[in-house]
């Protein structure tokens, strides 16, 4: 049986309640968005919490986190409950594309659903967790610049060949992007995940390259210390 918890330097993640567990894809996007000067981020989909706890432990912002699983939720409440930013997270249950607030944020994040192509999980839950048809890109483009502060910033972390259509998308409905890394497992290999960030205002973008391990088993200096803040 899996370990149900993962410990953080910081804090701890149970995910045993979840459909998707700890897993690479978001402790890169915790740790790899710009998270300077925000005072309200968004986690769409926080499933554990994993990035929403990522980001508190990273700035002073308020956190909110929403999920549209009862179960993400109820565990994401009880991984916030027991951290160190506690007061500065706050979990809630709704479907983001129909999700009613008066709240604009300075940066929004997410892991989303993706694989709508593929086969889908004998498990329900985990298969509703990882294909987008509960939340389209378009929906999550277009939710995400009604929610944004001026200046405002989008983050999430994809799958490398769904990257043309995310970006098509996003400059469709003036999206811009600010920066980009292409994510490989080792140096033979081609990207597996790209790390996108956009912004409601035109500017400039930087593109970088991320080797997670060197070797098998050998992670790259880059992952290392792009991650240090966290693992033990």
């Amino acid at each position: 049986m899996s370990n149900p918890y993962f410990r953080f330097k910081q804090f701890t993640v149970y995910h045993d309640l979840c459909a998707m567990k700890v897993g690479t894809d978001g402790v890169l996007l915790g740790a790899w968005a710009d998270c300077t000067r925000t005072k309200a981020i968004l986690d769409i989909g926080t499933g554990s919490g994993l990035i929403a706890l990522m980001l508190a432990q990273r700035s002073d912002a308020q956190v909110h986190a929403i999920d549209i699983d009862e179960n993400a939720c109820k565990q994401a409440k009880i991984n916030f409950e027991n951290s160190p930013f506690s007061a500065r997270l706050i979990v809630e249950k709704a479907a983001f594309q129909h999700w009613e607030t008066a709240l604009k944020f300075d940066l929004l994040v997410s892991n989303p659903p993706y694989f709508s192509d593929s086969l889908k999980s004998p498990d329900s839950r985990r298969s509703f967790a990882r294909h987008n048809d509960s939340l389209l890109f378009t929906d999550l483009i277009e939710k995400s610049i009604s929610l944004m502060n001026p200046g405002g910033k989008l983050a999430v972390i994809l799958p490398f060949d769904g990257c043309e259509i995310f970006q098509s998308l996003a400059l469709k409905n003036r999206l811009f992007l600010c920066r980009k890394m292409l994510v490989s497992s080792l140096p033979h290999k081609p990207p597996k995940r790209v790390l996108l960030e956009y912004s409601n205002k035109e500017t400039d973008h930087e593109e970088n390259v991320l080797l997670i391990e060197k070797s098998p088993k050998v992670y790259s200096d880059e992952y290392i210390a792009l991650t240090k803040d966290f693992y033990l």
